[in-house]
């Protein structure tokens, strides 16, 4: 028991010094590259934060347990929005430049919704997987024009100019790929432990990947927004978490389909998606309205954590209760 507390505390060290140096890796590449850091959020991090998602859907899918694959992408996407955003912005307010953010919160959101009638025959087919594979490149490659035509040298977007990062590109690549093994290892100690832990009270595979899988996976994307709030790279955190969120909803869901074609557990569809819906929405409007600017307060971070731990809470009332 000592052995499994031990793993748990070192791998969240290991996430916060990874999720730092990350940071600094992503942002010294964006100033010598100059890209606005949330086009390095929609891109590499997106995709480096979402590989524990991937690699655990690839890995279940293979093992007959595309469940906890679904439960993990669903999971994750609402932990990135309710955990991650919330405690962001809870550390401090995210002022986000919204000429950017709407558009890829859009996406997000039209991805949310347009994949659900995939799912209207109660499974996760094989073609299903193809098609929200197939779609991954092509809107990626579109919301990075759209954020690069959308750069404004002025806002906080502006990071080859705002930046205090003097760090060669190769030096800058070699901490991200530092950042990014430390954080995946960290999150696979944390995930290992706290799966003990459930797997010994008896708590079904899918419930495990909505809940202790979804947010040991969403730990490097918690990591990542820690330190880009604490170095006020706002963008680069929403960039992240709208990143993140597709790369779940398109790849990770897709891996599993793939791989593994099944039938789809009814509370995935009547609660848990639902869910991830509603909070992808309330950060859409968030980030929708007519000003240039747009702050994400501690007051919004305050409510989005607290409906995380009301939703995690109604799971836990109901596994215990029965």
């Amino acid at each position: 028991m000592l052995l499994i507390l031990a793993t748990f505390v070192v791998g969240l060290a290991l996430l916060a010094f990874g999720g730092d140096r990350f940071v600094l890796g992503s942002e010294a590449i964006a100033k010598n590259l100059k890209l606005p850091p949330i086009v390095i959020g929609l891109t590499i991090a997106g995709f480096a934060t979402s590989a524990p998602e991937m690699l655990i859907s690839a890995v279940a899918s293979a093992g007959g347990n595309p469940s906890l694959a679904l439960g993990n992408a669903v999971g994750s996407n609402i932990a990135n929005i309710g955990l991650v955003l919330g405690v962001a912005a809870l550390i401090q307010p995210l002022t986000l430049h919204s000429a950017a953010t709407r558009q890829q919160l859009l996406a997000l959101f039209l991805v949310t919704i347009l994949a659900v009638p995939l799912f209207f025959d109660g499974s996760l087919s094989r073609n299903d997987g193809y098609i929200l594979l197939a779609s991954l490149l092509p809107l990626t490659a579109l919301l990075v024009v759209l954020s690069l035509r959308s750069k404004q040298p002025d806002s906080t977007t502006a990071i080859a100019t705002s930046s205090s990062v003097d760090m060669g590109t190769p030096k800058a690549v070699m901490w991200l790929i530092i950042g990014l093994t430390l954080m995946l290892f960290g999150a696979d100690q944390v995930v290992t432990s706290a799966e003990f832990f459930a797997r010994e009270i008896g708590i079904s595979d899918l419930v495990i990947g909505l809940t202790i899988v979804a947010v040991g996976t969403s730990l490097p994307e918690l990591a990542v927004a820690i330190a880009g709030v604490l170095k006020r790279r706002y963008d680069l955190v929403i960039g992240n978490i709208i990143g993140s969120n597709i790369f779940n909803l398109l790849a990770v869901i897709g891996i599993a389909g793939a791989i593994e074609p099944h039938k789809l557990d009814g509370r995935v569809l009547e609660l848990d998606y639902p869910v991830m819906a509603g909070f992808t929405l309330v950060l859409f409007v968030l980030a929708y309205n007519q000003r240039k600017k747009q702050v994400i307060g501690r007051l919004v971070g305050g409510i989005l954590l607290s409906a995380f731990f009301v939703y995690h809470g109604s799971m836990a009332w109901n596994i215990f209760s029965t």
